[in-house]
């Protein structure tokens, strides 16, 4: 037995592709010509195959990692007699002759053309015969650059885009999804501009590519003169079926293609799955397997450490070299909020808006009512006058009392406000159900009783469920202004800081007022930001003068 290397081999004017997908692990046994990774430039994924037969020992490359020709792949364990040299494996290329220009449209010399009709036909793509044309990038009307692709075409292992080798107006397109198409064959006619034009193509193919393997190469549309075998409509392990323009697509959004489904020809996932599946994720009517996993799992990690998301990984610190330490699990409790909070962070467009309120009235008339009702035992705070000022904030504006589902919104008939708890195992939002339906006594004694169950560990289920608006006060601790986040699939939610005596101009000279900072977040796809400003300026109306709730 012996350890050989395993690299890139020719992939044509490639440099620096980026790996997206890793289709070998350690362990693993695989054949001479089994793809061990698919890396992805601009206009092309492509797989890049084993030399030799044998185990992996160790890979060498990591998601995301820059490749080129030479780059160490893996580590693989072979033979003895299979480490001598073989064939080059199918990946091989035409050694590129230096006078002629590559094959594809992309790469060829840009010259100047007159205005008038420009035929666009199909450039070189290598040995590939009758390739079926899967996606159609463009209509007629559209204006397309020079390089912008047209369509897609896919034979049993290659899937490529086709671009426009001229700049102008489409007013023919000669082609349709499921037609075939072959070197020359023309796509579309452009009402050209006096600008730039590819010059055409060379008819030759390479030569070598064909020889060397014609089912696995691909001659991408984009500088290149034949890279490596490209995903296809049946990839390894599963992978998605998807042009590389659309996988660029996804990654720029977050969206995991393995949970897209395709509407395409054959399946094929197209930019407006991507776009509709985004938009589902982003209502909440769909949650990403991949993600929800992960940030279960790692709620206070950034998930499975940035990569899902598309960011760079998190950072790890052996904080132990720098001082003492001391390691402590979290709380269940914190586990999940934390991955709640995590997914609402990041799925929600949200916005904040802050402002005051005058409530030295009602804050006066809150001190007298617990004088009078001294002996009832029921304590009355400022957070159950704003439950209350919220209903009606809420009934006045009803897009904050809704839930998005889908394209649709879910407008509730009924009003049950959570407030968040602080207890020494985390944050816990129990909720005031029928909010609308109680005074202020109700509503003081039922968040009395319900703070308790949440500082003893006893809340239910059904007592932290069902809530339509949530109130975040800090009031008891202090602070100015903060941006609570939301609790999905609520809508928006309010924070409330500590309130302070100010001077506020009253036409005639200062006067001390105690003013309440509230912070208004909201999500920007039910809401805009004059109906949030007006939802903030009606609440310190109510709680500047509680009569309006009678209103």
């Amino acid at each position: 037995m012996a350890i050989i290397e395993v690299t890139v081999p020719d992939i044509g004017d490639f440099d620096e592709v980026a790996v997206i997908e890793l289709l070998v692990k350690p362990g693993d046994n695989v054949k001479a010509e089994q793809s061990l990774i698919t890396v992805e430039s601009d206009k092309a994924s492509m797989e890049i195959p084993s030399s030799h037969a044998g185990v992996v020992k160790a890979l060498k490359v990591a998601l995301g990692d820059k490749v080129k020709k030479g780059s160490l792949v893996l580590m693989l364990e072979v033979a003895g007699e299979a480490a001598a040299p073989t064939a080059a494996p199918a990946v091989a290329v035409a050694a590129p002759a230096p006078a002629a220009p590559v094959a594809a449209a992309v790469a060829t010399p840009v010259v100047a053309a007159a205005s008038g009709p420009v035929e666009v036909r199909v450039p070189d793509i290598g040995d590939f015969k009758d390739v079926v044309v899967i996606e159609v990038m463009v209509k007629v009307g559209d204006t397309v650059k020079v390089e912008q692709s047209l369509i897609t075409v896919e034979s049993d292992k290659a899937s490529m885009e086709i671009p426009s080798n001229a700049t102008g107006v489409i007013k023919e397109l000669k082609i349709k999804l499921g037609d075939k198409v072959n070197i020359g064959d023309l796509m579309a006619i452009l009402e050209g501009t006096a600008g730039d034009v590819a010059a055409p193509a060379p008819a030759s193919a390479p030569a070598a590519l064909a020889a060397a393997a014609p089912a696995q190469a691909v001659a991408a549309a984009s500088s290149v003169t034949a890279p490596a075998h490209v995903p296809t409509s049946t990839p390894a392990l599963g992978l998605p079926h998807a042009s590389p323009s659309v996988r660029k697509f996804a990654r720029e959004l977050g969206v995991p293609l393995a949970e897209v489904k395709g509407t395409g020809l054959k399946g094929r996932i197209t930019d407006a799955d991507v776009q509709s599946f985004t938009r589902s994720v982003m209502s909440g009517a769909v949650q990403t397997l991949a993600i929800s996993a992960q940030q279960a799992a790692k709620p206070a990690t950034a998930g499975g450490g940035g990569s899902e998301l598309g960011l760079i990984p998190w950072p790890k610190v052996d904080f132990a070299k720098f001082g003492p330490i001391e390691r402590k699990e979290m709380s269940r409790i914190k586990k999940i909020s934390g991955a709640n909070l995590l997914r609402n962070a990041i799925m929600i467009p949200a916005v904040t808006n802050h402002d005051d309120c005058d409530i030295t009235d009602l804050e006066a008339f809150r001190v007298s009512t617990n004088k009078e009702n001294e002996k009832s035992g029921v304590k009355v705070t400022m957070l159950a006058f704003l439950i209350k000022a919220c209903v009606a904030a809420l009934k006045k504006y009803p897009e904050f009392n809704s839930s998005l589902d889908g394209d649709a919104l879910i407008y509730k008939q009924y009003f049950h406000i959570g407030f968040a708890a602080d207890t020494p195992n985390g944050l816990m939002v129990p909720v005031i159900k029928d909010a609308d339906k109680k005074g202020i006594f109700q509503i003081s004694t039922e968040m009395g009783d319900l703070a308790k169950k949440a500082r003893d560990g006893k809340l239910s289920p059904a007592e932290m469920s069902g809530a339509s608006f949530t109130i975040s006060s800090l009031g008891g601790i202090g602070g100015r202004y903060f941006t609570p986040i939301i609790n999905a699939p609520e809508v928006a939610i309010l924070g409330v800081c500590r309130s302070t005596i100010e001077p506020v101009w009253d036409g005639k000279a200062f006067q001390p007022r105690l003013m309440l900072p509230l912070s208004l977040t909201w999500d920007h796809r039910v809401i805009d930001g004059a109906a949030a400003a007006r939802f903030n300026v009606y609440l310190g109306q109510i709680l500047g003068d509680f009569r309006r709730v009678l209103l």
